[in-house]
């Protein structure tokens, strides 16, 4: 596996249809890599036959599951960096108007057993009613079907939740640029926010923070929406120190229009829950988007998850009384 070959592999990656090596040479410039349809059609015979990617004809490829599970562990020195990336990109891409609540958000999808739903939904329910979540609005998808590009697998059922990176793009719109710089586990003490206790960079991670601390059952989400100690995820930012009253009144306007996400906006030049800040920087602690999941593996519900995953219509989400009465 080559730079070349696992360039390709995150094109098709990136889409579930079959897409041909015209398309494939098209999409590889934003990867920084110029090859002609000839020089990709021989690196995609290569990965025919590693298994990595099939062929449909002259209608071209479609990335396999051997070719993803080796997206996930080649070339690891090159996903340095890679969530930072995905972070600047996809804020960029969030359209979110809190005037008219119309516009894209960035949602994490989850997946989960389907005869888990009801107990899931009730676990859920109580999570994202509480300052710990982003919404208490999400997306649920049956398998087969599609949240956003992402298709959920037989057997499971797709749950689709506002993702924390949201409120970067809703910033950066305003004409506030956000850092993101930590990703966290945040002790709470009687739903306030008390100290991080673990950090993990996003410069220097090729997978995203939370994820990893979801794995390492490193949370507490129920002790903490419950009202006593507890550990909930959390990402550390940084906001230049001039913005910081209005970062306050768009964070005031976005929980008035039923989003979430900022705990606390530290004071210009000082530390926040313990983390210092860069000069003439204002720290910036908000809640992780993956809360809801956490508390549902704390419950003994198996989850598999994608951070930052997909671009979503806002209106696409639906309150969780809503989806429960669709359930059959």
């Amino acid at each position: 596996m080559n730079k070349t070959m696992a360039a390709i592999l995150r094109v098709l990656d990136g889409t579930s249809d079959i897409t041909g090596s015209r398309e494939i040479a098209k999409k590889l410039r934003f990867h920084g890599v110029e090859l002609t349809e000839r020089t990709v059609r021989y690196h995609m015979k290569i990965l025919d036959e590693r298994g990595y990617t099939e062929v449909f004809g002259k209608e071209g490829r479609r990335i396999t599951a051997k070719g993803r599970i080796e997206l996930q562990h080649a070339l690891v020195s090159d996903k340095v960096g890679f969530v930072i990336g995905r972070i600047e990109t996809l804020s960029y891409l969030t359209t979110l108007d809190l005037r008219t609540m119309e516009g894209t958000v960035i949602l994490n999808v989850s997946f989960i057993p389907e005869e888990r739903i009801r107990e899931a939904l009730t676990v859920l329910r109580k999570v994202m009613a509480s300052p710990f979540a982003m919404c208490d609005r999400l997306v649920l998808a049956r398998a087969g079907e599609r949240i956003g590009d992402i298709t959920v697998p037989c057997g499971t059922i797709g749950f689709g939740t506002i993702c924390s990176v949201t409120i970067n793009g809703i910033f950066l719109k305003a004409g506030i640029p956000v850092t993101s710089r930590f990703g966290g586990i945040l002790e709470t003490k009687e739903k306030r926010p008390s100290r991080f206790v673990a950090l993990i960079s996003y410069e220097g991670s090729s997978l995203d923070p939370l994820e990893i601390f979801i794995r390492g059952k490193m949370t507490d989400v129920s002790g903490s929406v419950n009202g006593g100690t507890g550990r909930i995820l959390a990402s550390f930012r940084e906001i230049p120190a001039v913005c910081r009253d209005e970062a306050i009144a768009i964070s005031e306007k976005m929980s008035e229009s039923g989003i979430g996400g900022v705990l606390l906006v530290g004071n210009p030049n000082g530390p926040l829950l313990g983390v210092p800040v860069g000069f003439d920087k204002a720290g910036m602690a908000v809640v992780g988007g993956l809360n809801p999941i956490a508390a549902l593996e704390e419950a003994g519900v198996p989850t598999e998850s994608k951070a930052m995953s997909v671009l979503v219509d806002f209106a696409a989400l639906k309150k969780i009384d809503s989806i429960e009465g669709d359930l059959p």
